[in-house]
Order: C-alpha cells, then structure tokens, then sequence
C-alpha cells in the first residue's frame, strides 16, 4: 500500500499540482476557484484564471460539492483499493505534458517520464491520445505502457485477441526488445479517404496564417492556436467546406484544434473498454480503473465504467475536467496553466 501510494505521490508531484510555500490542499482551493465556474463556450477566447478569483465562496463550495477534488478523498480511494487490481488511464497532452504552442514541441519533462515508468511497473498502465500513436511513443519513449493514439483508433495493447473480432483489424507485433503485442486499428478502411482529406486541407488552409495541420493516422487536427482571431471564421468554414465531401467522417473540438474523424463507435471510452477486455478485467469485479486527462475527449473514458456513486472502488480519477457527474476531479496546473481552459460542462 505505501510503495502505490509513493509511486502515485511521484506522479501528481510530477503533474506540478505543489507549489512552494503551500500545502496541496491550499494549492488546490486556489486552483479551483479560479476556475470553477469557467464558461468555455467560445474555445477561441482567452481568458487568463486568475480573472476568476472573486467567485463567490457559496458558489464554488456548491460547485465542490457536486465535483469533489479526487485528492481531497485520495487516501480512501487508495484504502479502498487494498486488494484490487489497479489499471491506471493517462492522456498526453495537458496531463503528461504541458499545452504548448508547437504542438511538435510538447515534451514530457524526465521528472513526468521517470514517474510514469514507476507507476507503469507496478500496474498496467496506457496512454489514450489524440494525436498518432507513433508520435505519442516518440515523446513518451516508454516500453512499459501501452498506448493507444487517434482517439483509441490505433491500440498497441496486450498480446491477448479477442475472439469478439474474430481477428479483425488484429495483427500481431512485437517491439525492439522482443516484447509481443497486439495492434488492433478499427479505422483501417478510412485511411484512403482521410490521406485524400489531408491533402486537401493543407490546400485550402495554406494562406491562413498561424494554421497547422497535423497528420495524426486516422485522424486529422487542425491547429489555430496561431490564427488572428478575424480569420478563425475563414478557417472553419474552410474546414466545414472540405469536410462536407466526405459524409463518413464527423468533426469534434478539443483546446484550440479542431479534428476531423471517422464516424464510427469508436472513442477514448472504447478503448479503455478493450484494453481492459485484453487484460482479462473487463468482467473483473475487483478492479479499479483510474483516469487521467485533461480535455472534453477524456470524457468518452468515463462513460463505460460503473457509475462513480457506487464507490470509490468504481470511480476515476479527472484531471481539469469536469462535468455534470459527481467523479472526483483532480485539479492540475501545468507550466501552461494561464493559457489552458478550466474544467467545464459539456
């Protein structure tokens, strides 16, 4: 019990949540009420938290009260995870690396990869991102965790098949060091069409200033968190425009990006549901699933799992994002903690 509770202390020292000259618990009163009420409505609008600090007290505990912090009860979640099998979720950006502006440029520090190599050793663990799988294993470099990228579009999960696929979109792989593993990529029949897309984004966005797009397998971000303010609408039309040829594939929105998808039942949720199946834990009734991430997208992860008012043997934890359940939220600041969103209901 005290080697997990120092191998999780590790990681959320790591996830910048201490300051110092400040106890954890005053870290996050401060974090909280700057941020609580956030209205995100307009992803394109900036709007710095320390504007947020005259909340009102009866406000944000009504708030707290409905989204309780997941450090304030984190010593009896671990209590009550004596003797069960913990599986630990993390996204990437915002949660092991801070948002920056060059999206190519968003490093995990040494601190963040030693800890969740720590924690990675001593549970199964998996990284669920939105960006390609390949480009997360470039930033992590860690053989010890799965990964799954494109929104859990592209798994490289335990060697275990299952016969719900009957093999499809399953293939066998195994990594430098000889280690076996499964990729299983339910999108494989829209990459065709999502290289044909790209190319035609690039062309149409080529003379918006500030605009990337990134190639993440299967499927397509377009960055405008460099775009003047009087060219995002030029842009989203643009995008709408291209997108409209294509009526199998839909488009979602994360902080300052908007991305493009395949339309199938398939997210960050699914994922975590498969990668508990290959696990053998799918139908475990002593485990506890706990994840981690910062964005709407991480919102799919929590959907499948029991409901978290059964008990904290059954909940997750979130970090910076809230919603209209009761999961305890983990309020994080990162480097990038003036420029990002605070949680909000979607």
């Amino acid at each position: 019990m005290e080697t997990m509770m120092r191998s999780f202390a590790k990681l959320y020292h790591s996830m910048r949540l201490q300051r110092p000259g400040a106890t954890t618990t005053d870290y996050i009163e401060s974090i909280s009420k700057a941020r609580h009420d956030k209205n995100v409505a307009d992803d394109h609008t900036k709007t710095h938290p320390c504007d947020e600090l005259d909340a009102s007290d009866t406000s944000y505990n009504s708030w707290l009260i409905e989204h309780p912090s997941a450090l304030r009860c984190f010593k009896d979640m671990i209590s009550n995870a004596k003797g069960k099998k913990i599986v630990v979720f993390l996204d990437y950006d915002g949660t092991l690396s801070p948002i920056v502006n060059d999206p190519n440029r968003a490093f995990m520090s040494d601190s963040m990869r030693s800890a969740v190599c720590e924690v990675a050793r001593r549970f199964p663990t998996a990284i669920i991102s939105g960006r390609s799988r390949d480009k997360v294993y470039e930033f992590v470099k860690l053989d010890e965790v799965y990964y799954a990228g494109s929104h859990g579009m592209d798994i490289r999960g335990p060697p275990r098949q299952l016969k719900t696929y009957d093999g499809k979109y399953q293939t066998k792989d195994f990594d430098i060091k000889g280690n076996d593993y499964v990729i299983f990529q339910p999108a494989q029949e829209f990459l065709p069409k999502i290289k044909e897309m790209l190319g035609e984004l690039e062309k149409k966005t080529s003379k918006i200033q500030g605009v990337m797009i990134e190639d993440n397998r299967f499927c397509i971000s377009v960055h405008y968190r460099h775009v003047h303010q009087e060219d995002y609408d030029m842009l989203q039309e643009r995008v709408q425009c291209v997108l409209a040829k294509y009526s199998s594939f839909h488009l979602t929105k994360g902080k300052k990006v908007m991305e493009i998808r395949p339309s199938i039942k398939w997210n960050k949720g699914d994922a975590v549901e498969y990668l508990l199946d290959t696990l053998g834990l799918a139908s475990s009734s002593d485990v506890l699933p706990i994840y981690i991430g910062d964005d709407r997208t991480d919102e799919d992860a929590f959907k499948p799992l029991p409901s978290p008012n059964l008990s904290f043997t059954s909940s997750l934890l979130r970090a910076g994002v809230a919603t209209t359940t009761s999961t305890p939220t983990l309020p994080l600041l990162t480097e990038s903690a003036a420029s990002t969103h605070w949680p909000h209901r979607i």
